[in-house]
């Protein structure tokens, strides 16, 4: 049996067996992968043409700018491989020994004044290009403590009175409670007919891309080059915990899974939730002045 070349397999019988099996988002990030990563690197190879050698050079390369990114596509191909070798084209995987990055073991909070330096950088740069776009994304990251993914992909049928009606996160189907501050931000986002809050410059008809470039410039300028995007949502669960939200409420209003240690959450109200969720936006929108 003839060996095929990367891109015929992900798009045959992988995709078949594994890729439509998975969740949209799971879907949108896999596609965004290959399109962006595998495909172009690997594309025209055979499978058993991909060594060790080729796949550390890419990894290495791509995680000097993206070393997250890098650790999630490098998931995916060890699936692909994997895959592969369900199928009898290949007896190892090739992508085994390559390492992931190492994550920061600390959560990391933004202060009130560090809150307030990012909000002045996002300031600085409103209305330049996608400036503006990323700027309000960030802002609701941490106005919402939602996942970046679920705000780059927010569409306009998710969005009702006051609250965001999320169809496919992380953890499945949730409602985020907007406080006063994160409704003016989405409210303000042009319609352009488009079913994306944030649609791509390119085509309305596909969400922008997840790459929020405008991060490293505030973090730079805010003198905070060592948080993530990710610790904006740990700043919102921190000011929740400050404000004396109870856990129960801070996991409804976070989208935590329901697991054994959650399951006592399961009775929280939506009402003590919007009210919470209000308390927390008033809370840091205070410390912001009107936004921008």
């Amino acid at each position: 049996m003839a060996v095929p070349s990367f891109e015929r397999f992900v798009e045959g019988s992988w995709k078949t067996a594994c890729f439509d099996r998975c969740k949209p988002s799971t879907r949108r990030r896999m596609d965004s992968a290959l399109r962006t990563q595998l495909l172009p690197m690997y594309g025209e190879r055979r499978l058993d043409e991909i060594n060790s050698s080729a796949i550390h050079t890419w990894f290495d390369l791509y995680s000097q700018t993206a070393p997250a990114g890098a650790n999630r596509v490098l998931d995916i191909l060890r699936q692909i491989f994997n895959y592969a070798i369900e199928c009898g084209h290949l007896d190892s995987n090739p992508a085994r020994g390559v390492r992931h990055n190492p994550r920061p073991r600390v959560t990391r909070f933004l202060s009130q004044e560090e809150v307030r330096r990012v909000y002045a950088a996002l300031d600085a740069h409103r209305g330049r290009g996608s400036g503006q776009q990323q700027a309000d994304i960030i802002r609701l990251l941490l106005l919402t403590g939602c996942r970046k993914g679920e705000l780059v992909e927010l569409r306009w049928k998710e969005v009702g009175d006051g609250v965001l009606r999320l169809a496919d996160s992380k953890t499945g189907p949730r409602t985020v409670f907007l406080s006063r501050a994160a409704q003016a931000l989405i409210a303000r986002q042009r319609r352009t007919g488009g079913p994306y809050v944030f649609p791509s410059p390119k085509d309305g008809s596909r969400p922008r891309s997840s790459e929020l470039s405008l991060w490293r410039k505030v973090q730079r300028e805010a003198g905070i080059e060592d948080a993530r995007l990710h610790d904006l949502r740990h700043t919102f669960a921190s000011h929740a915990v400050m404000r004396r939200v109870s856990l129960p409420v801070l996991s409804q209003l976070l989208g935590h899974s329901r697991d054994r240690m959650a399951m006592r959450y399961a009775h929280v109200g939506d009402r003590e939730a919007e009210e919470a969720a209000e308390r927390i936006g008033t809370g840091i929108a205070a410390l912001l002045g009107d936004i921008g």
